[in-house]
């Protein structure tokens, strides 16, 4: 087999795998993911936008760690999130799991750091994803409203946020995590805020404000600040 034809081969796969995920590479932009990282005062800030690149490669086994359809229409619980977990990176899952893709992340950078391995790129996946857990559409069935809205609502503040960080900054609030059970308890209080607000997003038939985007950014702020300062210590 030719390489020209190993290339082509790999490529209609990566589409393949993307198509069966059920789900596009929607997320926050690039510029925004900067914005929570920096907010946060994460060193890495400038990889924080790497793990949208890395699903023009992998398709849906990187794009399923960005979002949860919870199309279940409940509650995100903490057992929800750590049972999410073990499914990171897997393209089969339809429904996605990127609660489960911020513990993992955090575990692989643990793991790689406590082995003496260079491990701040599992970090900058974490504070990607950490990012896109703000994101309310992410955290609702990716429906006919859910696609017609999401790109507007990705893109509601970048043009201009890396000039208002202190617009997310003057609402992040202190989190305290000493575990993964304290972790697992913050993403899913922040996936319901999320969720909430998707659910009225789409009974007012309405996309996101810049106001009500800021404040979801905040939330992941917050979070982002505090596993930066539960890996500080454990370390």
């Amino acid at each position: 087999m030719t390489r020209l034809r190993r290339d082509i081969i790999l490529s209609i796969c990566c589409v393949f795998l993307i198509l069966l995920s059920g789900h596009p590479a929607f997320g926050w932009h690039d510029r925004t993911h900067l914005a929570v990282a920096k907010a946060a005062e994460y060193d890495g800030w400038y990889n924080a936008a790497g793990p949208d690149m890395a699903k023009l490669k992998f398709g849906a086994a990187e794009g399923t760690n960005h979002w949860c359809n919870n199309s279940s229409g409940l509650d995100v619980t903490p057992s929800v999130v750590l049972d999410q977990a073990a499914k990171y990176n897997k393209a089969s899952d339809g429904e996605g799991h990127l609660y489960g893709a911020i513990i993992a992340s955090l575990r692989a950078y643990m793991k790689d750091r406590e082995g003496g391995k260079y491990a701040e790129y599992h970090m900058a996946y974490c504070a990607h994803y950490i990012g896109d857990l703000g994101m309310p559409l992410h955290n609702a069935p990716f429906d006919e409203f859910n696609e017609a809205r999401h790109s507007a609502g990705d893109d509601i503040v970048e043009l201009g946020v890396l000039n208002n960080i202190g617009l997310i900054q003057n609402n992040i609030y202190p989190i305290v995590i000493g575990g993964e059970a304290d972790l697992a308890v913050e993403i899913a209080r922040i996936a319901n805020i999320g969720r909430r607000l998707a659910l009225r997003l789409r009974e007012e038939n309405r996309e996101m404000t810049q106001d009500e985007a800021y404040m979801q950014l905040s939330h992941s702020a917050s979070l982002l600040r505090a596993v930066l300062g539960y890996a500080r210590k454990a370390k």
